[in-house]
């Protein structure tokens, strides 16, 4: 166990927060969508039990449905040891079972789960239009939170906390070494993330789910995500002719009218999309209430979530050896050339579908891109196994801009002072001060008063 963890451990009380007497903020529950994406990678885990205390292993979480009815089909629970197959419905509450018409709806009757996420203090039953009684599991608060890696407090004010003084009076090298184990921690929660889902899909599928949080970035993360989810690699992989065209008609670009709204250039491209994605598009395309939720205000032209798609959907087309280079024993050189080398003669050159044609090359992925996807998803492996190379690689690699989140949390350790810029110009550093800020200040419901962080810095071993 690492110093900063046994730290972490000694401030930590059950439930989730620092240990003081203040009240911890009210958990809330995200939008369906979000909740089943989470659910469907495994960082819910397999193991429940259902309102009635039955135990629940979940053997196989099904298939996305893209149509009316159950959020997921062909699925398979064992309930008390006996093995049952069906669909899986999720809901934020037991209500909405009612609520939503699935008690009259003989398209619920396969369901063998139903899965809620808000405690109810009415004794209800999850029933279908047969009369059957549905089990139902209620996922704990805890469980949420920890797939989430949802804190106490939204947000923590910047301004130099109770830490700032015992900081300020270590050494720099005990500094550099705490925010080392800080960023070492932040990797082993990273690989366990990994690790919940190759668990369930199986490590090309968390390959696949990878990049495409890594492509939707900030503002569209779900959306890449949920897209992957409903159409796994493997899928795309048995028609690789039409994955383009079924990812961009799924993800809602499409339309049977697109290439006359387009520029001329772009025309050929577009009725050749359109030509394919007519064919398949009875199986593939989401009802409106599935569709994918994408985000536009205020995005740059380079991260348009139509030129992200074509960087997956790239990756896709050469996936034997995008694996390959994504799983190599040491150093990332060639899946630096791997994305360099990628190329699609309508995306070198336009922003988005029915954009104009640019007049310089246009990367599918740039380098800020590439390196979170490295830190966030290849690096964090290495790094728990301490692969001398990965450390060496990581604490080279550059910062990137200064999130919100990394500026507030080197102010409350460091102050407005010259001695905090030195901790914001490498990634490594950047993932440290957010992890701390996570374990930390956004745990702490007291706004610092109250947190025992800064009493045990004193006797942090490098002191």
């Amino acid at each position: 166990m690492s110093a900063y963890l046994d730290l972490l451990e000694s401030v930590v009380a059950p439930g989730n927060c620092v240990r003081e007497d203040g009240p911890a903020a009210p958990l809330k529950l995200p939008d369906e969508l979000h909740l089943q994406a989470l659910w469907f990678a495994g960082q819910m885990g397999r193991e429940f039990q259902t309102v009635d205390r039955k135990s629940v292993r979940i053997i196989q979480f099904g298939h996305w449905n893209h149509a009316a009815g159950p959020d997921f089909l062909h699925a398979a629970v064992e309930i008390d040891g006996e093995r049952v197959a069906g669909s899986l419905e999720l809901d934020h509450c037991a209500a909405n079972w009612e609520s939503h018409g699935h008690a009259e709806n003989e398209a619920f009757n396969d369901v063998v789960l139903h899965v809620v996420f808000e405690p109810d203090s009415t004794q209800r039953f999850t029933r279908t239009a047969e009369h059957k009684e549905v089990p139902r599991v209620c996922v704990p608060e805890s469980i949420i939170r920890e797939a989430m890696d949802l804190p106490l407090v939204g947000m923590a004010d910047a301004h130099p906390g109770r830490c700032f003084q015992p900081l300020a009076a270590m050494e720099p090298k005990h500094v550099e070494a705490l925010l080392l184990e800080a960023s070492r921690h932040r990797a082993e929660r990273k690989l366990l993330r990994r690790q919940r889902v190759t668990d369930v899909l199986g490590e090309d599928e968390w390959l696949w789910q990878a990049l495409a949080e890594t492509m939707g970035y900030r503002p569209n993360k779900l959306a890449m995500t949920l897209l992957a989810q409903r159409f796994p690699i493997g899928l795309l992989l048995q028609s690789p002719d039409s994955m383009e065209a079924v990812l961009f008609g799924a993800a809602g670009f499409l339309s049977v009218d697109i290439h006359k709204e387009a520029a001329v250039d772009s025309q050929s491209y577009l009725r050749g999309l359109w030509g394919d994605w007519w064919q398949v598009r009875d199986g593939c395309e989401p009802t409106a209430e599935r569709a994918i939720p994408w985000q536009f205000s205020g995005i740059r032209p380079t991260n348009h979530p139509q030129r992200r798609l074509a960087c997956l959907v790239g990756a896709a087309s050469r996936w034997s050896d995008f694996r390959r280079v994504c799983l190599a024993q040491t150093g990332f050189e060639s899946l630096a050339d791997f994305f360099q080398n990628l190329s699609h003669s309508f995306w070198n050159y336009h922003y988005t579908l029915k954009s104009k044609s640019s007049e310089k090359l246009l990367s599918l992925m740039g380098r800020d891109r590439l390196q979170d996807f490295q830190i966030n998803h290849l690096l964090p492996k290495r790094l728990a196994a301490d692969e001398v190379w990965a450390w060496e690689y990581y604490q080279k690699l550059p910062a990137p801009a200064v999130s919100e989140k990394v500026e507030k949390a080197s102010v409350r350790l460091f102050g407005d002072t010259p001695q905090r810029k030195n901790y914001l110009k490498k990634a490594w550093q950047h993932q440290a001060l957010l992890q701390i800020y996570q374990d930390f200040c956004l745990r702490d419901v007291t706004d610092c008063v109250d947190c025992p962080f800064p009493e045990q810095l004193a006797q942090w071993k490098g002191v």
